[in-house]
């Protein structure tokens, strides 16, 4: 047993084991779908409202988790949930037909939410208050890391064929192990009242809550249709995964300095605009790249890096003062307004491309950066 005040490392194993198979499992799919529908002639509208799908599945999801915690038990919900999203992503391979996609869609990525609220639950119950910042961290860099390594063993295992959906059906599969492993040390749900439910938790810190639905709206946004902006601009199909690639390594690099810093700044708002001012300058730079891959690589991994900690820096700002059920509901409430930004962020910028071609990625991507970075210095400017 751990004492009071330690970090309770086996079940923050098993957490982040499930954390990095949900990583891999997005940053894997979401690019190779997004691919095959590119090469079968499909409309950037359609292709972002397919993956727009993932977000409307997570936040039809979300309200049922920490019932269904309480009810079962974190580690039962979790297992069946790594089963059922290995083998709907296999399922892609054996159903082309695109609009079977969405069912599918709505299946795998209800459960990769599930598996990302209670790892994220888990980890965070597993720190103590005074290193939040230290777990979280290396929690956001372990998850960036799996954003990392699904689009490099895309460019590695290209789309054809079964191999992609196979490999990542297969690393989701594994994190069942530890997942099974920690059983006895998984976390309780006692505790907390739950009040208002994810609506209320929603609502008790938005400028947090409003940097995690912009980062899931850039994020998945990004992940969907950069092949597509891409292959438009000429690159090839590695060559744009491997760009795609450098935005999680930007993640990875910087998640755990961001994490360390969020316990050390007086006011986390602040970072948060510093952040959103850093996407928004960095991805207007982005169309003067043009084909220069080594430019546009540099870029993405500094890009990269100032977006992921919107998650990271929010995420410490929200969860510090919440335990058991009411923390759970926080974790729910932000993965909620993450699938929110999930849901809106590919259409958008789908449309953004076909009304003003493929710079219309960037321009996009910059008036979601432009809102939020509006919005914060309001909340912090009447705070003040």
């Amino acid at each position: 047993m751990e004492e009071a005040g330690q970090i309770r490392w086996r079940g923050m194993l098993a957490a982040t084991a499930s954390v990095t198979a949900v990583g891999i499992g997005i940053g894997l799919s979401v690019p190779l779908l997004s691919t095959i529908l590119e090469t079968r002639g499909y409309s950037a509208t359609l292709i972002g409202l397919n993956s727009a799908t993932a977000g409307l599945a997570s936040i039809a999801i979300t309200p049922f988790v920490t019932p269904l915690a309480v009810r079962f038990g974190v580690v039962p919900v979790l297992l069946v949930s790594i089963m059922l999203a290995a083998v709907s992503l296999c399922l892609f391979y054996f159903v082309p037909s695109v609009w079977w996609w969405f069912p599918l869609r709505i299946v795998y990525h209800s459960m990769l939410n599930i598996i990302f609220i209670l790892s994220e639950f888990w980890i965070s119950s597993s720190a103590p208050p005074k290193r939040r910042g230290l777990v979280l961290g290396v929690y956001a860099t372990v998850l960036s890391m799996g954003f990392a390594a699904g689009p490099w063993l895309f460019s590695v295992l290209g789309s054809s064929g079964i191999a992609p959906f196979a490999a990542g059906s297969a690393i989701i599969l594994a994190a069942a192990l530890p997942t099974a492993y920690a059983v006895r040390h998984s976390p309780t749900m006692e505790g907390g009242t739950s009040s208002g439910g994810i609506i209320r938790f929603s609502l008790l810190v938005p400028t947090a809550t409003a940097a995690v639905l912009i980062f899931g709206a850039v994020e998945t946004g990004s992940f969907a249709l950069f092949p597509v902006y891409g292959a438009r601009i000429g690159f090839d199909e590695a060559d744009a995964a491997l760009l795609i690639s450098m935005i999680g390594v930007g993640n990875v690099v910087m998640q755990l300095p961001l994490g360390l810093l969020s316990d050390r700044v007086r006011d986390r708002r602040v970072l948060l605009v510093a952040l959103s001012f850093i996407g928004l300058a960095g991805i207007l730079l982005l169309p003067l790249t043009g084909l220069n891959w080594w430019l546009a690589a540099l870029l993405m991994f500094t890009w990269g890096g100032a977006v992921g900690g919107l998650y990271i820096v929010g995420l410490a700002h929200l969860s510090a003062r919440l335990s058991g059920r009411d923390l759970a509901s926080a974790n729910a409430a932000f993965v909620l307004c993450y699938s929110i930004g999930m849901l809106v962020g590919p259409q958008i910028i789908g449309i953004g491309m076909d009304a003003a071609g493929p710079n219309g990625f960037a321009w996009t991507l910059a008036l979601f950066f432009f809102a939020y970075v509006s919005f914060a210095s309001v909340r912090i400017a009447r705070s003040t």
